[in-house]
């Protein structure tokens, strides 16, 4: 891939997982928006244009923008579509094409923001070796956790060892260094976590954890399994797009929203992806003020919060117990 010449490229934040459902595209979005509402220009690729769940998000938001009238940021978009080549490497060759062609149209932005295919493909290979900071998101399931690393029982006792998604994500990795581009920042973020300390969650975070140092991954907290998020898809919205006044009029903030803003607050935190505060003097007042209202919400349901324990105290415990024994 051929970069900018004399000056500084865009910073490519790369989500990836072979495995379809684990909240790819939402991510995506959520991420493109929130650099947008710093000021960073931004450019995005959807290299699963055939799904085209990235796309589709995108085209809602303008088409919400045109029925609305409200004014919200959108990234410069482009969608690949896989080549219809019947030549493996006729098809490979294209597709490279295709993908250099949408890069040289959005060089002049700051972060350019690439969904990929549920799959293994070229297309694939070719968005991750690209990535200076790869997403993975990953469902808290044993099931999904294999796509990350094969899961062995051995007794009592679970080891790992790399599946096929990890050894090619350490292929274009040595590929990176190869071309001398800056090391790859890889991050896990934990997606639709249970709210409840099962044996299942403790498990799968401690063997996150160890295969964390053989990958060398860091992990990051993601997203709830929450009703918001198939809200907002119609309209292209995002969390940040709630509670601002150039957002969504008619929707309400809840606690539930509240508590997404705050896992998507501390995913970005975890990310800290380069300039995201300091190159643009901070966040925009918009997004600041916003934030200061998500904290003094989460306090007022941090507190009521605390009255519901202690009134169905009996309840949550039976709850717990229950799920630690299954």
């Amino acid at each position: 891939m051929k970069y900018r010449h004399g000056g500084r490229r865009p910073h490519v934040v790369v989500v990836g997982n072979e495995k379809g459902g684990s909240g790819k595209s939402t991510t995506a979005m959520h991420l493109t928006v929130s650099l947008l509402k710093r000021g960073f220009r931004v450019g995005t690729i959807d290299l699963d244009a055939r799904q085209g769940s990235f796309s589709r998000y995108i085209e809602n938001r303008l088409s919400y923008i045109e029925a609305t009238g409200r004014e919200l940021a959108c990234p410069e978009h482009r969608r690949i579509y896989s080549s219809t080549r019947d030549i493996q490497e006729v098809a490979e060759q294209e597709e490279k094409q295709s993908l250099q062609t949408a890069w040289a149209a959005l060089d002049n932005n700051d972060f350019i923001v690439i969904d990929t295919p549920g799959s293994d493909s070229s297309l694939s290979r070719l968005g991750h070796i690209m990535a200076d900071t790869l997403v993975t998101p990953l469902n808290d399931s044993f099931l999904d956790m294999d796509m990350l690393g094969r899961v062995e029982l051995d007794g009592e006792d679970y080891y790992l060892s790399p599946s096929v998604y990890s050894q090619m994500v350490w292929e274009q990795r040595q590929k990176r260094a190869m071309d001398r581009l800056p090391p790859m920042d890889w991050i896990v973020m934990r997606n639709r976590l249970s709210h409840i300390n099962a044996r299942n969650k403790k498990d799968i975070g401690q063997l996150l954890e160890q295969l964390s140092k053989r990958l060398r991954f860091r992990t990051a907290p993601g997203f709830g399994e929450r009703v918001v998020f198939r809200e907002l898809f119609p309209k292209g919205l995002t969390l940040l797009d709630l509670g601002d006044s150039k957002g969504d009029a008619t929707m309400s903030m809840s606690l539930s929203h509240v508590a997404a803003r705050q896992e998507l607050r501390q995913l970005l935190e975890v990310l800290n992806l380069p300039g995201h505060v300091d190159e643009k003097n901070g966040e925009s007042g918009e997004a600041a003020a916003s934030d200061a209202g998500v904290t003094q919400i989460a306090q007022v349901a941090a507190t009521a919060g605390e009255s519901m324990r202690a009134a169905s105290g009996a309840a949550v415990m039976e709850e717990a117990e229950a799920a630690s024994e299954a």
